[in-house]
């Protein structure tokens, strides 16, 4: 089978293309199919042009247009569909219902009604866009531009695969052809590398302490939680560290960092920043507890955190709030700790156990990892797509 995936932005800033579209293309290619990435790189222009094959899929990063006000997207836009139609797929598979997979979605949508072709038409959503039309920076006219894409993106496509379960939820009162296809493993965090551990500890001055680690972008939670976290913690064990990897979008971190020497709390807590996909291991092996604290928000009820993935997958015990994916992936007492959402008490106690019960972290830990490797790899996942295919 010709597959095409369409890509909304580049594979660098942002997850969906590297994290969800690029795997799942590998491990369509290992089951013997031919895929090609179609890539408008405009938050990365030193790519553009450039086109290469990575474990047998084909990537393109199409040539950028004159950025010329309007012209831009009709011009890239044009670009993306030109080669799919130049490529003749049988299937094309658009990453997100919104920008310039949603504009070629449309552009091929009305080309098939036509009577041009007869490629199927399937889009991926991995997020509720609406809801975040309420966080974003976009201008009204923005907004309500994104809302028509998604709803009327998921319901003209032959199928629609979601990365969560309320996302089904959502997508089944537009579409009834919806599949189930969450995130799944990354092989790189499996590569451990227990030389390094040492090292990072003694980088950031941990000692013999008990380590928690916070591997974030800082935007899931308020800031007044981690706070909370540290205070409960550094009361009841007060020689425990915090590692914080990771960076704010806007800031967040700084913010943090601010708010705990308010509370005389920063010698427990040490910033990274962000590390390198060959660092992580490292990182994360140096812990005993992750943590994931996720308000409840439709957000991140829609959502399917690749970051919990890699925490779960390399076999380290986390404490996580009830919300969304996090129930998917974290069996309770089983794989791992969940705790009533936003409840900053029970997170705590939930910590404070497992830094003071090696064996108990120690048998969390495995079971988690040994799930992702039999439930949550790119292998079976991509069956789930074979079938939207198919319709």
């Amino acid at each position: 089978m010709k597959i095409i995936f369409v890509g909304t932005f580049g594979l660098q800033l942002k997850g969906t293309m590297s994290v969800r579209a690029l795997p799942l293309a590998k491990a369509l290619v290992r089951r013997g199919h031919a895929v090609t990435m179609l890539i408008p790189p405009w938050d990365d222009p030193a790519r553009a042009g450039q086109h290469w094959y990575e474990d047998g899929v084909e990537i393109i990063n199409v040539s950028l247009p004159p950025k010329i006000v309007g012209l831009f997207h009709l011009w890239l836009t044009a670009t993306l569909v030109a080669h799919v139609l130049r490529w003749k797929p049988d299937v094309v598979h658009c990453f997100k219902p919104k920008a310039y997979a949603g504009l070629s979605h449309f552009v091929l949508w009305w080309w098939r009604k036509l009577g041009f072709h007869s490629f199927k038409l399937v889009v991926d959503t991995d997020d509720w866009e609406q809801a975040w039309n309420e966080v974003s920076p976009y201008s009204a006219m923005q907004k309500k531009f994104f809302a028509w894409q998604e709803q009327w993106g998921i319901c003209h496509a032959d199928a629609v695969t979601v990365a969560s379960r309320a996302l089904v939820q959502l997508v089944q009162q537009k579409n009834s052809k919806v599949f189930y296809l969450p995130n799944g493993c990354r092989s790189i965090i499996s590569k451990i590398a227990p030389a390094e551990v040492t090292a990072v500890r003694q980088q950031w001055q941990l000692g013999d302490a008990p380590t928690v680690l916070l591997y974030s972008r800082f935007l899931e939670f308020r800031l007044t939680r981690l706070v909370n976290l540290v205070q409960a913690v550094a009361a009841e064990i007060p020689t425990a560290r915090w590692l914080m990897v990771g960076r704010g979008l806007h800031g967040e971190d700084e913010t943090l960092k601010i708010k705990l020497s308010e509370a005389n709390l920063s010698e427990y807590v040490r910033f990274v920043g962000w590390v390198t996909m060959e660092q992580l291991p490292s990182y994360f092996q140096a812990a005993d507890v992750a943590i994931f604290p996720y308000d409840d928000t439709l957000i991140n009820r829609t959502k399917c955190s690749v970051k919990l993935i890699d925490l779960l997958s390399v076999g380290l015990v986390v404490v996580a709030d009830a919300v969304g994916q996090n129930n998917e992936y974290i069996q309770n007492g089983q794989s791992g700790i969940l705790v009533p959402a936003e409840d900053d008490v029970a997170f705590g106690k939930a910590i404070n156990q497992l830094l003071q019960q090696p064996t108990m972290r120690h048998s969390l830990g495995q079971a988690a990892q040994q799930q992702m490797q039999e439930n949550f790899n790119w292998s079976q996942l991509a069956q789930i797509a074979e079938q939207a295919y198919d319709i």
